[in-house]
């Protein structure tokens, strides 16, 4: 047994430095001291210290061999006390047990988040006999794809009885379209952008000190006008056409949309398709109410040669539409801090847009002037050659091209 006068002295060395050593500087101190006594210097440093002989040894190992720890590390790989995770192979379901069932969500983003706090979660997983504090709780809920996040406005009005029942019907389509090799695609417009040097959500890396000057206040330039985005998103081959507008967001302009998607892009991929299917969501330029948005499509369907199938999201289901999360979320992203001072700059960030996935995007300016307001009479309707579905036909209708006129 080591002499009592000499425990005591290391003690109190050792106490009046502890609290300035992390755990690698202690297990180093201590195989420095021991290796000064000499013979018996470890065990009378783990006796004076607490800490175990085999970590003394283990520091005199270091000492000898200074590369056997690469640098920052405080023990070697797999070293330490098993995680909570580990040596509880059930805490993790359980932990979800408890946040599924208050669990919700936004289709927009992947993040989840849960109504209960970190402390709340350690309680009751405590109840079930699990060893955890609330820190660990948070990096496991960080680690399973949930946050903390404030209230978002997501939902767009009262559920339809059939709201189920439509995505089952848009999905079966598009998968069927695919099957035949033949086009699919998600269509609508992206939020209208005030064009000029005025503030745009999100931040980028600048010089500290040096970020992008604004206008104080965000009043529209008339003589620069509004950017319209308008996507047509290919849901088989993850490539989307946006066409950017000057004027308004009509029917006329959607189409105009599909028409150049199609001939720059839509043709190259597919050869001689016999019909074209289009999802949409059930407001805006492509409303199926709208008069004008089936007219187009028959102009269109003559041009094609095409049939034009068309299925709509339910009322209130607009963030459902692929073409949301998939392409306009990016380009949101991709020009996030980014003043959209003209409209070369707009097509220019779109065009750039790209995803790990594989997104590829082009963007083309529309310099056109559509005419909004604009009436479509009975007769004109009329001549539209539409054949609406058996389940709810005011979503789900097909535009057949008219047959072109004989030349004699």
């Amino acid at each position: 047994m080591p002499d009592t006068n000499l425990i005591e002295w290391i003690r109190h060395k050792y106490l009046a430095i502890v609290t300035d050593l992390d755990e690698r500087g202690r297990r180093r101190w201590a195989a420095a001291e021991a290796r000064s006594l000499g013979r018996g210097g470890v065990t009378a440093v783990a006796v004076a210290t607490g800490i175990s002989d085999r970590t003394v040894r283990n520091g005199i190992r270091e000492l000898d061999d200074p590369e056997a720890l690469s640098f920052g590390r405080q023990r070697k790989p797999g070293g330490g006390r098993r995680s909570r995770e580990d040596s509880q192979p059930e805490l993790t379901r359980a932990l979800e047990a408890l946040v599924e069932p208050v669990t919700r969500g936004d289709p927009m983003s992947p993040l989840r988040w849960t109504c209960k706090s970190t402390r709340v979660l350690e309680r009751e997983l405590t109840a079930q006999g699990f060893q955890i504090g609330s820190t660990k709780v948070g990096e496991l809920l960080k680690s399973r794809g949930y946050s903390l996040q404030s209230n978002r406005k997501t939902l767009e009005g009262t559920q339809h009885p059939d709201r189920n029942a439509q995505f089952e019907q848009i999905a079966r389509r598009v998968k069927a379209q695919q099957r035949r090799g033949e086009p699919a695609i998600s269509i609508d417009t992206k939020k209208k952008e005030t064009l000029g040097n005025l503030k745009n959500s999100g931040k980028t890396y600048r010089r500290k000190g040096q970020p992008v000057q604004v206008k104080t206040h965000d009043f529209p330039d008339k003589s620069l006008g509004k950017a319209v985005p308008y996507g047509v998103y290919d849901l088989k081959h993850n490539e989307a056409g946006v066409s950017i507008g000057i004027s308004h967001d009509t029917a006329e302009f959607a189409t105009a949309a599909i028409r150049r998607w199609w001939r720059r892009l839509g043709s190259r991929r597919y050869r001689s398709p016999r019909r074209l299917l289009i999802t949409a969501d059930s407001g805006g330029s492509n409303s199926p109410r709208t008069r004008l948005w089936l007219t187009e499509l028959q102009r269109l369907a003559d041009e094609l040669q095409m049939i034009l199938e068309v299925c709509h999201f339910p009322p209130g289901t607009s963030k459902w539409n692929k073409i949301e999360h998939r392409l306009f979320c990016h380009i949101t992203r991709n020009w996030q801090g980014i003043p959209l001072e003209t409209l070369e700059i707009v097509v220019s960030l779109i065009g750039s847009t790209t995803t790990q996935e594989g997104l590829e995007v082009h963007a083309w300016l529309d310099s056109e002037a559509y005419e909004k307001g604009r009436k479509v009479s009975d007769q004109e309707l009329s001549e539209v050659h539409i054949k609406r579905n058996k389940f709810h036909g005011e979503w789900n209708y097909e535009v057949h091209p008219r047959p072109k006129p004989s030349i004699r």
